[in-house]
């Protein structure tokens, strides 16, 4: 059942968010539904905030108001969610919920999975995906944190650095 599980998305009162959270989470622990609703998110960015003439680093809700769920969608989980305290609806017409695409949680920062790297800063890499599939360049900066590298290839007879994501790149044999 666990391979139906998908994300929706939970309207809730502003500022209740991690309230909602958490009581879901709590729900789901004391009522033994964890093969129904396996995860809860609210996604989060941090940002730089000037306070006082000084700068900090700080974590703020990138959707107000909103709240992830990874769920089987059956009546049962969908009457334990909906009546939480704080929660208001499901986003999706009428009362029917629409789960999210498996693109859109990725950009919201679900389902993050971990990418091995076999190549360094320096080292001579192929273009494996994307429009410069086949091209061959050099490691440039390398960021696992962000998913990021950046590669110098030559085009048209000229080097070009151009950024991609850790998996569309593999070490040249």
């Amino acid at each position: 059942m666990s391979e139906n599980a998908r994300w929706y998305v939970v309207h809730t009162y502003s500022g209740y968010e991690n309230k909602v959270a958490a009581t879901i989470e709590k729900t789901v622990e004391n009522r033994g539904l964890q093969d129904l609703i396996h995860e809860v998110m609210i996604p989060m960015e941090k940002v730089m905030e000037t306070r006082d003439n000084r700068q900090e680093k700080v974590e703020r809700k990138v959707f107000p108001g909103y709240v992830l769920v990874k769920m089987v969608m059956t009546d049962e989980s969908w009457h334990v969610v909906r009546n939480i305290r704080g929660v208001t609806s499901f986003v999706g017409p009428g009362s029917k919920p629409v789960p999210l695409s498996d693109r859109e949680v990725a950009a919201l920062g679900g389902n993050k999975r971990e990418v091995q790297v076999d190549y360094a800063v320096g080292d001579s890499v192929r273009v494996v995906d994307g429009p410069l599939e086949g091209f061959i360049g050099t490691v440039e900066e390398l960021s696992v944190e962000k998913n990021r590298v950046k590669v110098t290839v030559s085009m048209f007879g000229r080097d070009t650095a151009v950024e991609l994501e850790l998996e569309q790149v593999a070490v040249d044999n």
